[in-house]
């Protein structure tokens, strides 16, 4: 028991430390594709030290929950590493506190909490895109619900560690209609809840136009540091969701031995590498969608997500 303790702890370290790695390496790939310079695969991890070093101001018209707010957006995604197999195959020590629907919960509690931190400062531009945000999130949630069901359906538990055994590890079950589709509609899922191209573009700084950044402008020093961190966290978070447990366990510890689960690290870092590249060839082949043009892509990737609900289920 004391090693699954430690690995759950591992799996928390590795989260916490390459996720501002993936998304220097996401960022460094957008720009030579673009035929730029652009900044350091590390530049993330200098933007988390410069934050933290500076002083932190907040609005004299906040309340307590700007203040708590950047400690549940940083506290969230790791407790949800916590129930995920993110480098071994079998359970962990507290991979039962919670399911998947439980998980998705946590995770759309530091977006709410963001949203209200948002408007709390009195900021023009914070409400805006708390509205823009809380707009995308209610059409991301039933997606969230509907592939949730799915698995569940399919692998009869909501756990992730039964649903990666039973969903994807048959080889003939990854081939399969409603398997596909419910890949599609979770990659549109991840775009959609991290403010990717074509929902949003997170490289664009113009206030009337951002969605996912301009949540957290008048935070500094600290707070931002850990807004940016644990927004970072979620997003690798889902990423693992997506390998790990809906497409493939390639990669991930299958004993108790050390050798085996630090081996895994690489492995799924290679994974992640993988898909970074595939959402760079998404970002650069597409364009950013007008706000009213962003229910029409997240009611597709719905869509696609109940056919792979029926789809499933005439197939039992």
């Amino acid at each position: 028991m004391s090693k699954r303790i430690l690995f759950n702890v591992l799996q928390v370290l590795v989260v916490m430390s390459f996720s501002p790695l993936a998304v220097g390496v996401l960022n460094r790939l957008k720009e030579i594709v673009q035929s730029k310079r652009g900044p350091s695969i590390f530049q993330p991890y200098r933007d988390l030290w410069k934050l933290f070093s500076k002083d932190e101001v907040v609005p004299e018209e906040s309340s307590w929950i700007f203040r708590v707010t950047p400690y549940i957006v940083f506290v969230a995604p790791i407790f949800v590493t916590l129930l995920i197999p993110v480098l071994t195959s079998y359970p962990l020590f507290w991979a039962f506190m919670a399911d998947m629907v439980g998980a998705g919960f946590v995770l759309a509690l530091g977006g709410f909490f963001t949203a209200l931190a948002a408007v709390d400062t009195a900021n023009p531009y914070g409400p805006m895109g708390a509205s823009r945000t809380r707009m995308v999130g209610f059409l991301a949630e039933p997606i969230f619900l509907v592939v949730f069901f799915t698995v569940s359906f399919v692998a009869n538990s909501t756990i992730p560690f039964i649903v990666q055994q039973k969903w994807v590890t048959p080889l003939a079950n990854f081939f399969e209609p409603s398997h596909i589709l419910l890949l599609i509609a979770f990659v549109m899922l991840i775009l959609a809840e991290k403010g990717r191209i074509p929902v949003d573009n997170p490289s664009g700084h113009f206030e009337l136009a951002m969605i996912e950044e301009s949540k957290d402008l008048e935070y500094s020093g600290r707070g931002a540091a850990l807004m940016k961190w644990g927004g970072w966290m979620k997003f690798f978070v889902l990423m693992i969701v997506f390998l790990n447990v809906l497409l493939t366990p390639w990669g991930l510890a299958s004993t108790l031995g050390w050798e085996a689960v630090l081996w895994a690290i690489p492995l799924v870092l290679a994974k992640i590498l993988l898909f970074i590249v595939f959402l760079v060839f998404i970002e650069s082949s597409l364009a950013k969608l007008r706000l009213f043009r962003i229910s029409e892509f997240m009611s597709a990737a719905f869509v696609i997500a109940v056919v792979a609900m029926l789809t499933s289920a005439f197939a039992r």
